[in-house]
């Protein structure tokens, strides 16, 4: 039995579950893992990957100005040496003593003039130091700006965005301009490819649907003939589920061609009354297959094309009903607001998941365990609609196996 609309008493009898559950491992080593230890010599070759590039643009400029002026200074020590030796007034006297004493008066000269400018010249080459490495900073960060933007583009583009998204680098005609303006001809070709692909398969799928059309009408002509013998309408029965399978599957590729593109419509909608819509549509299929169906649908208004979030729904709920277990099977729907974000969130009973298999299931004609296989179950597009449809909103759809078998599917949109 299913209850679109269930009363409090049963959602308490049996609450939602939460979230989350096993998440695959994608983070740092256990607590029980312990790293090798390394070398003093080895963590030293690992630190510049550690320093960003503005950085050690910032060292390197600033190194390079410290070295330039250390050599000025050593060579301005020895010209003053120099200099003041061969200034420095002879005396014409035979007296051997009277020219010692010159003599040392000389270097005495000599050698107070260069202490006085060697620390003149440490003091200034510190505050060169400094200076250069303020200057440095503030052009390299000049000079990474176009990266940054460049960087900054890459990171909002997605298949819907490459249309009109692009980095138009401003400035002199210099290698970052140059990079800029390739890397905005690489995505008008990628977004040429996009749409070709896209209309492709809407073309393909549109074209197909005639034939499976005519297949159909002859196959139920042939079947309502009182003259058809049984073998002959057991052959076509076979051929029309064989048919309706084919349509089906096209029909999900061209919803989603049609959901990869930019959103025609957006209206306003309460995703409670697109849940609801859902539930009472599949409330057959689910009786039939017997799962319970428990919903919690809370308000949560947004802005987008109800068509598409409805089917999206749908399939949610259509996976949760199929993939579940033989007896007593139980579907929970809930939908909110959490953090700002809307939320629906499926979660059903049914066999354990890998957490390293649930990525992949969002693929097209993927399913668990395997690719093309099992497919009277459906054609493996049900997911790559869903990811599709909430990737077109701006939204995230994430899976996480669910504790005692099953999977929670949680799907976030912008609150608009």
């Amino acid at each position: 039995m299913i209850s679109p609309h269930s009363a409090r008493k049963a959602a308490r009898v049996q609450e939602a579950p939460p979230p989350s559950g096993p998440p695959s491992w994608d983070g740092p080593p256990p607590p029980e893992h312990t790293p090798a230890q390394r070398t003093t010599m080895e963590r030293m070759k690992a630190l510049p990957s550690k320093v960003s590039i503005r950085w050690r643009l910032t060292l390197t400029y600033s190194a390079l100005v410290f070295a330039a002026s250390a050599v000025v200074l050593f060579s301005v020590y020895s010209i003053v040496g120099q200099a003041i030796a061969r200034s420095w007034p002879s005396l014409n006297i035979n007296n051997l003593e009277a020219q010692l004493v010159w003599q040392q008066a000389q270097d005495r000269a000599v050698t107070n003039a260069q202490d006085i400018m060697l620390r003149s010249s440490l003091m200034a080459l510190m505050g060169v130091g400094i200076l250069s490495l303020i200057i440095g900073y503030f052009v390299a960060d000049r000079a990474m700006r176009p990266v940054a933007k460049m960087t900054a583009t890459a990171r909002k583009l997605s298949e819907s965005t490459l249309a009109h998204q692009r980095i138009a680098l401003e400035g002199p005609n210099d290698e970052l301009k140059e990079l800029g303006d390739t890397f905005d001809a690489m995505l008008t070709r990628l977004n040429i490819a996009f749409d070709a692909q896209r209309r492709f398969v809407a073309n393909a799928s549109h074209e197909l649907r005639t034939p499976l059309t005519i297949n159909r009408t002859v196959l139920e002509i042939a079947l309502s003939d009182p003259e058809a013998s049984e073998d002959l309408k057991a052959l076509g029965r076979t051929l029309l589920e064989v048919n309706a399978r084919n349509e089906k599957l096209i029909e999900g590729l061209l919803l989603l061609a049609r959901s990869e593109r930019e959103l025609a419509v957006r209206k306003p909608l309460d995703v409670r009354e697109v849940a609801e819509t859902a539930v009472e549509q599949l409330a057959p299929f689910a009786e039939e297959h017997g799962v319970t169906v428990t919903t919690d649908l809370v308000s949560a208004p947004t802005v987008g094309d109800p068509v598409l979030l409805e089917r999206s729904v749908s399939n949610l709920i259509e996976n949760a009903v199929k993939y579940n277990i033989p007896e007593n099977g139980k579907v929970w729907i809930r939908t909110g607001m959490v953090d700002g974000a809307l939320v629906v969130q499926v979660a059903n009973t049914g066999q354990h998941v890998p957490a390293y298999e649930v990525n992949s299931l969002f693929e097209p004609f993927r399913r668990l365990n395997a690719d093309r296989v099992d497919s009277a179950k459906g054609a493996g597009l049900g997911l790559s609609i869903v990811r599709a449809v909430v990737q077109a909103h701006g939204g995230n759809v994430a899976a996480v196996p669910r504790d005692g078998g099953g999977l929670v599917v949680t799907i976030r949109l912008p609150r608009r």
